[in-house]
């Protein structure tokens, strides 16, 4: 859904619809510094996305403040931090995008579910401390940890907000006569020495928001700021009702001097001996539980306005395990996966950091001539080598590291890359011909359509090339509050008011118009060549989808319908569509359903357990799902049953392919990795293709493309290869 907008005066009346390639969703929340929104990348990963607010972004005092949050969220990472994906500090609104973790915060569940269990807390005080040896550990001084910036996800709690964080050498002080923090979770010396505030005033807060999870409130408790700043630093802390194991660690935390306090090494050597086996993954599956059995009795909240306020509510029956539901068509057989390590000699260690591809485009001019196109040059050709078992490697065809999105289509392998497309010959990966595009950023292969290679960047600029020698033929600026997509040789544009339009992909000439009756910008989604195109609209009650399939060339409606469920198409086949169920609130897949285009029943497979950021490809009938965890599983929707499961240990993934034999993916790291498609084994990978960019990761990673027998991909490293797909164990 588009961002919300207020409706007030000034700078902030009109909130942007984009930061930087990332489209803004909805509002998550706001604070003093800025807004907070839901977003998605081109490849779907959501992130979330803090935009300042206009008065602070004339300030160049606050700039620098923005700039140091940045950098100092930037050279943090860990298991309980929220990594940064992308930011802008220099941007007209600076903003800064970590990635999306679903769940509430620690100050929600306190207020919803009361105090924490013992072993709940003990649990919560190990990650927050393995939190903060991570973000000490690379010199940084949080400054604000608070329960609302501890947010409670499935692995752990994650700390998040580095809004007045420092790093411990800065030369940035605080403004004379300013105290910057939280004062119920500020230490003494916030108060009485804030320009000599170190690290050992985040354990000091530590302990505070134990106190908070143990008892729901805090160690210093008063209405007044002042009074809870005088307590802070003069009272001794209330520890009533916080387990006694952990009363005496919790009290040194809060000791009123710094050097007295344990560090964050110590404080997880000591709560190992509080319990001799701890797990700061534990503490959530219980909640999950404990709000099924309140939304069974009525007394849950299902206001999908606070999607962002809340973790997800259980749906009892994947508590109870995992299976079919089928409407209009009676129970199948419950889903019974086999799960599959991965092979350890197979693992290649995780890389840190993110670069995030991404957008849309928005639309509404007339092509302009033909000829190069500015910013448009031809250029020479890179190396290409052979590689074993019949494939090749075409080394950095652009120039630039970056990995290339491409398709097979015009007998070339037709790819894009920051700033350049290019074909390749894909038989030996030889250059036949590439253009420079200076500026250009791409979220897509070309679409071989109506006799034209047809190109979208970043910028706003629609391309059409000539297929054999890549000259431009036409080019459109495109503005408006509308978004395109190529469907065929069918430009389709949306709009707010949730009208569709056709155009001519060579001239740009109206073909046709759907109005959609809900009034609200839909999803486009197709699937290959030929293939019907579907709008998809969530509706306002976030319980249902509206789904209308449409002819791409005339604009005719197929056949319309309203679904249960928040659902993503993933493919179509067989008169039958397949969707990703997501739920609103938590934000991960649940289900996967089928819809008979015939009939209109609906087939729903639960999967147990949540997937996050979740992409899926369709082959015969089977969804083959990976998630941003490396989980693959793979689900025959017409037996109603998963066939595997296999924990590869790849994080954020491209969406897999298929060629029914094998699944396909490509790792952030630059490998190209293929699954037996039956048994869900390792059938081979290629070696990491990381290059200049080795200590950052991708992610939007694009698919790999098989065809012909070889299965083609671009890496991280800027290179495109293909290798033989009847042999991956000799990749």
């Amino acid at each position: 859904m588009a961002p919300r907008h207020s409706t007030g005066a000034g700078a902030e009346a009109e909130l942007p619809e984009y930061a930087g390639h990332y489209r803004l969703e909805s509002r998550l929340g706001s604070g003093g510094m800025g807004v907070v929104h839901l977003a998605r990348g081109a490849s779907g990963m959501r992130v979330a996305v803090k935009v300042v607010h206009a008065e602070f972004a004339r300030d160049p005092e606050f700039r620098g403040r923005f700039r140091q949050e940045v950098a100092a969220a930037r050279r943090v990472s860990g298991a309980f931090t929220a990594p940064v994906v992308d930011a802008d500090p220099e941007a007209a609104r600076p903003w800064m995008a970590t990635l999306f973790i679903p769940g509430p915060t620690l100050s929600q569940e306190v207020k919803r579910n009361g105090p924490m269990a013992p072993a709940q807390v003990r649990r919560l005080m190990a990650g927050l401390a393995e939190a903060l040896r991570d973000i000490h550990r690379v010199g940084v001084v949080h400054r604000d940890l608070k329960p609302g910036n501890v947010l409670l996800a499935d692995d752990g709690p994650k700390v998040i907000d580095f809004g007045i964080s420092r790093p411990s050498d800065s030369e940035l002080r605080t403004e004379t006569g300013k105290l910057i923090g939280t004062p119920p979770f500020m230490a003494p010396e916030q108060f009485r020495r804030p320009r000599e505030v170190g690290p050992a005033a985040d354990v000091f807060a530590l302990g505070s928001v134990i106190v908070h999870a143990a008892t729901g409130r805090g160690p210093f408790d008063s209405d007044s700021p002042y009074v809870v700043a005088y307590q802070v630093v003069h009272d001794e802390p209330e520890l009533t009702g916080v387990p006694e194991s952990l009363a005496p660690l919790v009290r040194r935390c809060l000791a009123k001097e710094p050097e007295d306090r344990p560090t964050p090494d110590e404080l997880m050597l000591a709560l190992r001996t509080v319990a001799a086996s701890y797990d700061t993954q534990a503490f959530i599956p219980a909640q999950r539980e404990a709000r099924a059995e309140e939304d069974a009795s009525g007394a849950g909240s299902a206001d999908p306005a606070k999607a962002a306020e809340a973790a997800r509510p259980a749906d009892p029956a994947d508590l109870a395990g995992p299976e079919v539901r089928e409407e209009s068509r009676g129970p199948s057989e419950p889903v019974a996966p086999g799960r599959r390590p991965w092979r350890s000699r197979w693992a290649v260690p995780a890389v840190t950091a993110a670069v995030l591809a991404a957008g849309g485009v928005v639309a509404s001019a007339q092509w302009a001539g033909s000829g190069a196109g500015p910013g448009a040059r031809q250029s020479a050709a890179p190396a290409v080598t052979a590689a074993g078992s019949g494939g090749w490697r075409s080394e950095r065809v652009a120039g630039v590291p970056g990995a290339p999105w491409c398709v097979l289509g015009t007998g070339k392998v037709l790819c894009t890359a920051d700033g350049a497309v290019f074909a390749l010959d894909p038989a030996d990966g030889s250059v036949v011909w590439r253009r420079t595009f200076e500026g250009a950023r791409w979220t897509a292969p070309p679409v071989p359509a109506g006799g034209s290679l047809l190109l979208r960047d970043q910028r706003g600029r629609l391309t059409a090339l000539e297929p054999g020698t890549g000259r431009t033929r036409a080019e459109r600026r495109v503005s408006g509050d509308t978004q395109t997509r190529y469907l065929g040789d069918t430009l389709v544009t949306t709009r707010a008011d949730g009208v569709v339009v056709g155009a001519d992909s060579g001239s740009g000439k109206e073909r046709w118009r759907l109005p959609l009756p809900d009034g609200i910008r839909p999803r486009i989604d197709s699937f290959g060549t030929g293939s019907d195109g579907y709008a998809t609209v969530t509706l306002p009650d976030s319980r249902s989808t509206r789904v209308t399939a449409f002819d791409p060339a005339s604009g005719a409606a197929r056949w319309s319908d309203r679904i249960t469920g928040v659902l993503e198409p993933v493919g179509a086949e067989g008169g039958f569509v397949y969707f990703l169920a997501e739920d609103p609130v938590y934000g991960g897949t649940g289900a996967l359903v089928r819809y008979e285009v015939k009939s209109g029943s609906t087939r729903r497979v639960p999967l147990g357990t949540s997937r996050s950021d979740a992409h899926a490809t369709v082959r015969d009938g089977v969804v083959y799902l990976l998630a941003a965890d490396g989980g693959l599983d793979a689900v025959d929707m017409g037996a109603g049953r998963a066939l595997w499961h296999l924990e590869t240990a790849v994080n954020h993934g491209s969406a897999p392919a298929t060629d029914g034999r094998r699944v396909y993916f490509s790792a952030a790291d630059g490998r190209l990795i293929a699954v037996d498609a039956r048994e869900g084994t390792l059938a081979g990978q290629t070696r990491p293709r990381l290059g200049a960019r080795a200590e950052r990761m991708t992610v939007g990673l694009p698919p790999p493309v098989p065809a012909r027998g070889r299965v083609y991909a671009g890496a991280p490293d800027g290179s495109v290869f293909a290798v033989d797909a009847s042999d991956p164990a000799a990749w």
